[in-house]
C-alpha cells in the first residue's frame, strides 16, 4: 500500500491542497499531467475552485511523503493519519506504539527525554525520586582515558585542557556523592566550566553503565552545559583599512592576498579559505545529499561571479559554498595546492599591521546584509546553526544566493576595489 492510501483525505483542508497544487507548480506540474482541463487547472490555481478529493489523490501521487511532510503540518498529518480525533483526543494505541519504537530509535528517544524534561521535569523528579546513593566522584585514569578517547562530540585532547578539568573537579567535585542536592548545586554553580566537567562524569557514569538512562536524561537536562557570554563587542573596521590591507598584500604576498580576497568575497573562514586552495579540484563530479544535484564543484556565471562546492561538515564548522569573483578564480588557479599554515598568516598580518584575517569574515557580514536577505547572506556564510534550512528551502536558497551574489561584488567594487585600484594607479 502506497503511504497516500493511508490517509483520509477529507482531514486535509483546503489550504494544505492548495500548498501542495502550487509546490508541485513550481515544479513544472501543468494540466495535462493531471488529465484535467486547462479551465479547471487555472480556477484552482486562482483559488477559484477547491481541490477536490481525487484531484488531491492525483496530487499526493507525484509528491514523496517526505516532501509532503514538509509541506503540510504535523497536525493536519496525524489527522489525516487518524491518529488525532475530531474531540481532541488521540489514538492512544497509535501513541503507544511511538513510545515502544524509541526504544530502538536513539534520536526519537532523545526527543521524548527532552520533551519531558522541559513539560514534566518536577513530575519527572517525584516519579523517580532521583537520588543515585553510594556513587562518589572521583577522577581517575579510566575518566581521564574517557575524555580523551571516548566522549562523544569534541574530545579533550590537550594535557592543558585535562589540567584545567582536574583542577575544577579536585576543588568542586572530588569525594561528593551524587545526589539530586549536587545535581541542583552544580546547575546553580557560576562556574561553566564545574558544569562541564559534571557532566562529562555523568556520560561517563552511563558509559560505564553505573546511572539508568533515567536518571542520565534527567541530570543532562537539569544542569546546563557552559554557556558563553554573549556581550556586544564593537569592531570598528575601516573600508580604508580594508582596502590598505589588500594593497599590501597584492604587493608583497599573492598568496596571502589570494586568502584575504576568498574570505572577504565568500565570507569564508581563514581554515576554510586556506582548504579551497589546497584542494582546489574545479572539474571533481560532486552530488548535493540536500537537493540531489549532481554537478561539477566549481561554476562559473556570466555575471562575472564563480561558486565552488566545499562541502566542509559533521564536527566541524560548516562550509557548503565559497563564492567569489572571476578575477579571484584566477589568483586561486595560479596558487591551487599550495600548503598554508593558519597561524603564519595570522602572525604575518600582526608582525605588519594588517588586518586580522577574521575580520574579513565580519566586514563581508556588514556588506552582504546591505544587498541582500539575512537568510541568503546566512546561507552564502553557512551559517546554517542560524538559519536552520530545511531540505526543500535548499535549493530556492541556493538560487537565491546566485541572484543576489552580484549585487554583492558590485558593492564590494564599489566600497572597497574601487578605492584598491586608485592606490594602485597613484
Amino acid at each position: 500500500m502506497a503511504w497516500y492510501e493511508k490517509l483520509d483525505l477529507s482531514k486535509i483542508d483546503q489550504e494544505a491542497r492548495y500548498r501542495i497544487f502550487y509546490y508541485l507548480y513550481s515544479k513544472g506540474l501543468r494540466a495535462r499531467d493531471l488529465g484535467v482541463s486547462e479551465s479547471t487547472f487555472n480556477r484552482v490555481l486562482h483559488k477559484k475552485q477547491f481541490v477536490s478529493d481525487a484531484l488531491l489523490l492525483k496530487l499526493l501521487q507525484r509528491l514523496t511523503e517526505h516532501e509532503f511532510a514538509n509541506l503540510v503540518s504535523a497536525e493536519e498529518r496525524l489527522r489525516a493519519a487518524g491518529i488525532a480525533r475530531p474531540d481532541g483526543t488521540v489514538d492512544y494505541s497509535v501513541a503507544i506504539e511511538i513510545l515502544r519504537r524509541s526504544l530502538q530509535d536513539p534520536y526519537l528517544k532523545s526527543l521524548l527525554l527532552r520533551f519531558v524534561a522541559e513539560h514534566f521535569r518536577e513530575d519527572l523528579r517525584k516519579l523517580l525520586s532521583i537520588s543515585v546513593y553510594g556513587i562518589r566522584l572521583q577522577w581517575s585514569g579510566d575518566f581521564e582515558a574517557f575524555l580523551r578517547e571516548r566522549k562523544k562530540r569534541r574530545k579533550v585532547s590537550t594535557d592543558e585542557m585535562v589540567r584545567k578539568y582536574r583542577s575544577y573537579f579536585n576543588k568542586f567535585l572530588e569525594g561528593r556523592e551524587l545526589t539530586e542536592d549536587l545535581v541542583f548545586e552544580v546547575a546553580r554553580h557560576p562556574i561553566g566550566w564545574v558544569r562541564n566537567i559534571f557532566r562529562h562524569y555523568v556520560q561517563y557514569l552511563f558509559y560505564r553503565r553505573l546511572i539508568p538512562p533515567e536518571v542520565f536524561g534527567w541530570i543532562m537536562e537539569v544542569v546546563p552545559s557552559r554557556s558563553y557570554r554573549l556581550d556586544v563587542r564593537p569592531y570598528q573596521i575601516s573600508l580604508d583599512d580594508v582596502a590598505k590591507t589588500l594593497q599590501f598584500l597584492q604587493q608583497r604576498h599573492e598568496l596571502y592576498y589570494l586568502l584575504y580576497r576568498l574570505m572577504l568575497e565568500g565570507g569564508l573562514r581563514l581554515s576554510h579559505a586556506i582548504q579551497v586552495v589546497k584542494d582546489f579540484r574545479p572539474s571533481e563530479a560532486v552530488e548535493i545529499p540536500a537537493i540531489g544535484l549532481e554537478t561539477k564543484r566549481l561554476a562559473c556565471f556570466a555575471e562575472g561571479f564563480c561558486r565552488y562546492y566545499v562541502g566542509v561538515k559533521g564536527s566541524q564548522k560548516p562550509c557548503e559554498w565559497a563564492y567569489f569573483s572571476t578575477e579571484t578564480l584566477q589568483l586561486l588557479q595560479r596558487c591551487t595546492g599550495r600548503s598554508i599554515n593558519r597561524s603564519v598568516v595570522t602572525r604575518y598580518a600582526k608582525r605588519y599591521g594588517l588586518l586580522a584575517p577574521k575580520m574579513m569574515r565580519k566586514v563581508s557580514w556588514r556588506i552582504l546584509v546591505q544587498v541582500m536577505p539575512r537568510e541568503v547572506a546566512r546561507f552564502i556564510q553557512s551559517r546554517f546553526g542560524e538559519l536552520r534550512i530545511s531540505e526543500a528551502r535548499y535549493e530556492d536558497l541556493l538560487s537565491e544566493a546566485d541572484t543576489h551574489y552580484p549585487k554583492y561584488l558590485e558593492k564590494l567594487r564599489e566600497l572597497v576595489y574601487s578605492s584598491l585600484m586608485q592606490e594602485n594607479e597613484s
